[in-house]
């Protein structure tokens, strides 16, 4: 998902853009109200962090243009603290509001919130969000069946754990499946060729896991 980051200070948009990334948001920064403006006309943005003080244009009207045009979320980053301040910056469209100094794994949780991606979680590079079935590779939507979708899960809730094909065929398809275990076999072959061939491990013999990230 895309996140555009728009402060007067280079090094409040390093930090900021650098736990976005890690996180694994792709982000577009920029230093001033114009240049912010530029980015949302050009690009498809999901969510914009905007500060208050910028030059050309403030941060107040940065806003106003961007929600008289669309319903893009906006969170309102600004070292201003009085309550009117507040006021004024949600009243003007903004969608939240966080003062500076502010600690970033805040931040982060409020942007997940205001993407609704509270509850979402990344395997490697893909961000899966139980709350609605879906499952985005790289900005991407991918079409997984429901079947393919509680095996990832399945494997996610038990990541760094090999589990077999009895427990993954009972797990999924349930005690009375009559079927062979065969069957997670296929499963998991139209499961990676969407995911990628790096998120699923096989452990010949044994089974598959989705291995911790070190």
């Amino acid at each position: 998902m895309n996140i555009l980051v728009a402060d007067d200070s280079p090094e409040m948009v390093q930090i900021v853009s650098a736990y976005l990334k890690k996180d694994g948001f792709t982000v577009y920064t920029v230093l001033d109200g114009e240049a912010a403006l530029d980015i949302f006309y050009q690009e498809k943005v999901d969510l914009a962090i905007i500060d208050w003080m910028m030059p050309k244009i403030d941060g107040i009207e940065v806003i106003k243009t961007i929600k008289a045009e669309s319903s893009l979320k906006v969170l309102m980053l600004t070292a201003k603290s009085t309550g009117e301040d507040e006021f004024l910056s949600l009243s003007s469209g903004a969608d939240d509001y966080i003062t500076k100094p502010f600690h970033p794994q805040v931040l982060l949780l409020r942007v997940k919130k205001l993407l609704n991606l509270a509850h979402s979680f990344y395997i490697k590079d893909l961000l899966v969000e139980p709350a609605n079935l879906k499952v985005w590779k790289k900005d991407q939507p991918l079409d997984l069946t429901k079947k393919e979708f509680d095996l990832l899960m399945m494997l996610a809730k038990n990541q760094g754990a090999i589990l077999t094909r009895e427990q993954l065929l009972i797990g999924i398809w349930g005690m009375d499946y009559d079927g062979v275990a065969r069957t997670v076999d296929t499963h998991i072959r139209r499961l990676r060729e969407k995911v990628g061939d790096e998120i699923i491990t096989t452990k010949r013999g044994v089974g598959y896991l989705i291995e911790k990230e070190t």
